[in-house]
């Protein structure tokens, strides 16, 4: 599970994805796939960078603050820390496998699912040891902050 966030226009966004893969490897190239009816959706759309979180297993609490709550109702980033990154696009400090990727090209795809393809930019975190993912089972139970 990872968490993404954008910043665009004065706004910041920030959403629990599970549809995330490597789709290239030269060039480097990596997709997240958003929900159309996603607020981030809409940031996402207008932003020029986007930062990936892979979560670790003992992160669901952030797993439920940004995949129970939705950015139409909730200032998701006053709840928890985080440092603006590359064009303003926050990178989460309790996160420690991260990056942030140009936004390439977006992909409709016909479903309501749309993806962001991705070259890496910028600083990024990959620690010697990183943590166990967190996988889709252990969120299964978050009750979603927008339906899919």
């Amino acid at each position: 599970m990872y968490v993404v966030t954008a910043a665009a226009g004065g706004r910041r966004a920030g959403c629990l994805v599970g549809f995330a893969s490597h789709c290239s490897i030269d060039p480097p190239r990596f997709v997240v796939w958003l929900s159309t009816a996603n607020h981030t959706y809409g940031v996402a759309r207008a932003a020029r960078h986007l930062t990936v979180h892979v979560l670790g297993r003992d992160q669901k609490a952030l797993a439920e603050l940004f995949g129970g709550r939705t950015g139409d109702d909730v200032d998701k980033f006053a709840r928890t820390a985080w440092r603006p990154g590359l064009d303003g696009s926050p990178v989460l400090s309790d996160v420690r496998v991260w990056f942030t990727g140009r936004v390439e090209q977006v992909v409709e795809a016909g479903g309501d699912h749309v993806g962001f393809v991705l070259s890496p930019a910028g600083p990024g975190a990959v620690p010697a040891e990183p943590p166990g993912p967190l996988r889709f089972g252990a969120v299964r139970d978050v009750e979603a902050g927008h339906p899919a």
